[in-house]
């Protein structure tokens, strides 16, 4: 089958291997759709921070948002899923661990995580084997992308839920990406008032577009009091600026991640009375971020800006802009094209 490959900095491409095997307690997936992320970009640049502590190495095979239809399944594994629409977790625990059996196997520190820890084969490719306790069945109203969608939505939604906001509470977005805007449309559907800092116009005209009642630089962000702040940026000197616009007993989330080491002031965390809240994965949301969206209660779907086929990976990696895409910024692959 054909398969997206990095074999080190700045390359990769599309080669031949042989398809996966579900083996027991497995279910292989026909991947209908891929979004491509940030992580995936620091792997093709070779930044990312799993390829100098041991975590992963090249070749790699990367694709983590993905959705798709279960074609085969393993031994000890429920034929009912032959069929089924589908998504699935990233983070794979140990399952043994206390972390795992506490619920908490997203932080399982044997965890795989597919397309990007310890080898796992990502979903960039035309089938992609994982543990069907991974599995999040999609129900017919989430579509392709907006299946593609979850687990960036799981990250956005776990980020809000953090925040703890009341309706009609303000709320200031740091990052106009796909999960700062994702966070955006979570927390209008709670009824906040959402602003957005960013960088440049066209980044902020969309987190308009997208419902923001405000969207702003930095130099011309009112000043209001913000009863939440959610950095989600990979800028390394907005969680402290994070912490200096937050209102005195509200809260800080942070579920961005900067490639330089950021530093908060505990001093100013103390004397504020701050809740600062640190989010990894999606894994604890992936379930309700389905909910919301089967229900209509968000729509993540405008911030695909193109979806192209696996030959026109590499070129989006390098940061080739799609020819007709969107505004949004989100881009997202089909493996069938």
């Amino acid at each position: 089958m054909r398969a997206f490959v990095i074999t080190g900095p700045g390359r990769c491409g599309i080669q031949d291997v042989e398809p996966p095997v579900a083996g027991p307690g497995e279910v292989v997936v026909d991947v209908e759709r891929v979004g491509v992320c940030g992580t995936d970009i620091e792997f093709y640049t070779g930044e990312m921070s799993y390829l100098h502590d041991g975590h992963a190495a090249y070749p790699m095979r990367i694709g983590h948002e993905w959705c798709g239809t279960v074609s085969a399944v393993g031994e000890g594994v429920d034929s009912g899923w032959l069929g089924r629409r589908t998504t699935g977790d990233t983070m794979l625990g140990c399952g043994r661990c206390r972390r795992c059996l506490g619920g908490l196997h997203h932080v399982c520190e044997d965890r795989y995580e597919l397309g990007i820890r310890h080898g796992r084969p990502g979903a960039l490719a035309e089938r992609v084997a994982v543990p069907v306790s991974s599995l999040h069945a999609l129900p017919d109203g989430v579509d392709a992308t907006a299946g593609a969608l979850v687990e960036p939505g799981g990250n956005a939604l776990r980020a809000v839920e953090a925040a703890a906001l009341s309706p009609g509470d303000r709320l200031l977005v740091l990052g106009p990406g796909a999960i700062g805007l994702l966070a955006a449309r979570f927390a209008l559907a709670r009824g906040a008032e959402v602003h957005v800092q960013g960088l440049t116009a066209q980044s902020l005209d969309f987190a308009r577009c997208m419902g923001a009642h405000g969207a702003w630089t930095a130099d011309g962000l009112p000043d209001l009091p913000f009863d939440a702040v959610i950095d989600a940026s990979n800028a390394a000197h907005l969680p402290a600026r994070a912490l200096e616009l937050v209102e005195p007993g509200k809260r800080v989330v942070y579920i961005g991640l900067a490639s330089a080491a950021s530093r908060i002031d505990t001093r100013a965390l103390a004397l504020k009375d701050v809740t600062a809240v640190g989010v990894l994965s999606a894994s604890p949301a992936l379930a309700r971020t389905i909910g919301h969206y089967a229900s209509g209660a968000v729509d993540p779907r405008p911030l695909v800006a193109s979806t192209v086929a696996l030959e026109s990976l590499a070129g989006v990696l390098a940061g080739v802009r799609p020819e007709g895409a969107g505004p949004g910024p989100k881009i997202h692959v089909d493996p069938r094209l």
